[in-house]
Parts: structure tokens; sequence; C-alpha cells
């Protein structure tokens, strides 16, 4: 797996980076569901009826699903957490938009003990890409996030990743460049030949698209 290891400016992060916005949402929500449920099983025992045991079982494993996730996010969400064990992929700018622009980029999806790598090209829209410009083709060098809610994969592939980019995570030009350095030209240009699958990767329902392994450059192909 290719690191990439750079001094992250959380200030900066905490404004822009919003793969963090996300899991900061998703904690509060989690934190409001775990008071909802937790007060719905406590009402449902003071009605003292079979059937309200039976119901306040059930909200009582969603308290403890919603309190897991809560204290699951911060530990998950943390921005130097994110950036240091996530693998230095690359994305590129497929379309911009008023509203922000798509990043098309190359994934490893196989799971982190699995010996041959599955490669697919992935989608995000962000709103806001500091350090680069908004045109198609715009080298974005990002880090790979598992965004599942728990360690899971199927089969062989993890169920969902995302392209985080390195310039959420910093301001400063150097960084970035040396980050777009360190991946291979290769790369870079198979995501630019498939610029056209962005759209067809965008709708499908994982954002995501596997690659036949026969059909890659020979670095990247079995």
């Amino acid at each position: 797996m290719r690191h990439f290891e750079f001094a992250v400016d959380r200030k900066h992060a905490h404004a822009v980076n919003e793969f963090f916005a996300d899991l900061r949402r998703l904690r509060l929500l989690a934190i409001a569901a775990t008071v909802v449920a937790a007060a719905g099983t406590a009402l449902l025992i003071w009605l003292d009826h079979p059937w309200a045991y039976l119901l306040a079982v059930a909200f009582a494993l969603g308290t403890v699903t919603a309190l897991w996730v809560a204290l699951w996010t911060p530990w998950h969400s943390s921005i130097d957490k994110l950036y240091a064990d996530g693998e230095l992929v690359p994305a590129v700018v497929s379309e911009a938009r008023p509203s922000g622009v798509v990043l098309l980029a190359l994934v490893d999806v196989s799971a982190p003990d699995t010996r041959d790598p599955r490669y697919a090209l992935v989608t995000r829209k962000v709103r806001d890409l500091p350090g680069h410009q908004a045109r198609a083709g715009e080298r974005v060098p990002s880090v790979a996030v598992r965004t599942d809610r728990a360690p899971r994969q199927v089969g062989q592939r993890w169920q969902s990743v995302s392209a985080m980019p390195i310039a959420w995570g910093t301001t400063d030009d150097s960084v970035i460049a040396r980050a777009r350095a360190a991946i291979s030209e290769t790369e870079w240009r198979l995501l630019t030949d498939n610029l056209a699958l962005a759209e067809k990767v965008r709708r499908t329902t994982t954002k995501r698209l596997l690659l036949d392994p026969h059909q890659l450059p020979g670095e990247l192909g079995s």
C-alpha cells in the first residue's frame, strides 16, 4: 500500500474537508438517535405491558447501535488518521459544475489481506477543491478512505471506498505537487483515458466500476 506523509493543517482541514463534515453530521445524528431510542426504551418499560417489553428490547438494541456509532465516529474521523492510514491514489476532475466538481479516482478495492489488487473507478462529487483548477483532467492526488460503518468486506472487496483530496489537508502547493509526482504516469494516463466512463460510474449504486485486470497496463494488471 502506498502511503503519503505530510503535516496535516487541521484548521484548514476542519474548514474544507467534506468527508470530515459528513462524519461529524453522522455523529450528531447518532447522538440524537441514542437519546430518542433510550427515551423510547424507558417509556415502554414504564408502560409495563408484555408487548411493551418486546418493543423495549428492540429500542434498547437501537440505543446500543446508535451509541456505538456516536462513539466510533470521533476515533474514525481523526483527520491525521484518515490521511495516515489512507492509500495515496490518483483522481482527476471529470466534470466541472456550478455546484462543484466530480472526481474520478482509481482505487484498489481489494481487502488489505488480499495478495492481488483489484482496481476500480470511483466517483465523488465535491463542492470545494482548493489548490486545484476546476477543469476536466485536473490531477488531484488523494487518499482512499474506507467509508464502511464497520470493517466489513464483500468477498475480497471493500463495500465502500471514497477518495479524499490531499488539498483538503494542506494549503501547501509543494505538498500537493509532491503527492502528484508520487503517483505513476501510467495511473494518471489510465484515468485520463477513461474520463468518458465517469458518468457511467456515477450512475451506479456504489459509485464505482470494477476494471478487468487483464485489460490494465502491465504494472497494474495481473
